[in-house]
């Protein structure tokens, strides 16, 4: 199956479309996928774009109705609850790739395929990012005065913003109204240890977070972390943009929960790094109300990049 994305310069649903479909083709191997940017309105007519983000499955827009015309203009998508959205939801991209529905991990690690970059408005991206930054920079949350600083330009306290922003499960906070989590990394401690290259140790809330990190900060780092059945350690070093797993045949298992709620309660204790596919089915079968997938190496890098990658890009001008 050829799958395309096609884009206008710096569209901002552009990352949504792509962590969507990255979380619909989890553990596809049939589907090649590509993305191309389309600046003028020839270019949009030859390739069948009809707004940015379109989507293409051989050479056909399943969500454009007949007739519908060339257009580089944004583009909004109706799920099937009738919200509207600047992407096709998960299951829907799920339902026109001819893969299956699934439920709990997609919904939960995705935001139910919202993505994880805060609107712009109200401050949200503005606080998201520092806390991010705060994290990269020193692997703790950062201090108050940072998250007013942060805040004040929107003339929103970042109390009510932080708030705001785990009301929505882009971050977590503690009882005191701290910050505990802002995915993909966290205060406390978890299997998931990224040291940074030039930079500190952090903890990453799971397996596909702690392979989002060094592609969120562009930066060389070693994930450690252990298969929770053996006991043995499991290395993912990103030098040079290169990725080297020990063991080699170390996979990820991308599962969550029955229910609902946010990432950290629902899916985060169940996307491990385990030593061997072996290992992550003998774990699996020992789990009630677990659903989920294996994921080789290269689907569990794709789905961090996707998913955490875009979460320190500026806003466009």
């Amino acid at each position: 199956m050829r799958v395309e994305m096609l884009i206008v310069p710096d569209c901002p649903n552009g990352p949504v479309l792509k962590e969507r479909l990255a979380l619909a083709l989890a553990g596809r191997t049939d589907v090649e996928l590509t993305e191309h940017v389309i600046d003028d309105q020839t270019e949009a007519r030859r390739r069948g774009m009809h707004g940015s983000p379109t989507l293409l499955v051989d050479g056909r827009d399943p969500f454009a109705a007949p007739g519908t015309p060339a257009s580089v203009s944004c583009r909004l998508y109706r799920g099937a609850d009738g919200r509207i959205g600047g992407a096709p939801p998960v299951e829907e991209l799920r339902r026109v790739l001819g893969a299956p529905t699934t439920g709990s991990a997609d919904r939960a690690a995705g935001r139910a395929g919202q993505g994880r970059l805060a609107p712009i408005e109200g401050g949200l991206r503005a606080v998201q990012q520092a806390v991010l930054r705060a994290f990269a920079t020193t692997g703790a949350p950062p201090e108050q005065d940072e998250l007013e600083s942060a805040s004040e330009p929107f003339a929103v306290p970042a109390a009510q913003v932080l708030a705001e922003l785990a009301a929505e499960d882009f971050l977590t906070l503690d009882g005191t109204g701290r910050v505990q989590a802002a995915y993909p990394f966290s205060a406390t401690a978890t299997a998931h240890v990224v040291q940074i290259a030039d930079g500190p140790r952090a903890w990453a809330m799971c397996a596909i977070d702690a392979l989002g990190i060094p592609v969120m900060l562009g930066a060389d780092a070693v994930i450690t972390s252990t298969d929770p059945v053996t006991g043995d350690p499991v290395r993912v070093e990103f030098t040079g943009g290169r990725t080297t797993w020990q063991p080699a045949s170390a996979v990820v298992y991308y599962g969550a929960r029955a229910g609902n709620g946010p990432a950290a309660a629902v899916c985060c204790g169940y996307l491990r790094f385990f030593t061997s596919r072996a290992t992550a089915e003998r774990w699996t079968g020992r789990q009630a109300d677990l659903s989920g997938t294996v994921l080789e190496q290269a689907e569990a890098q794709r789905l961090g990049a996707d998913i955490f990658g875009p979460l320190l890009t500026p806003p466009a001008e």
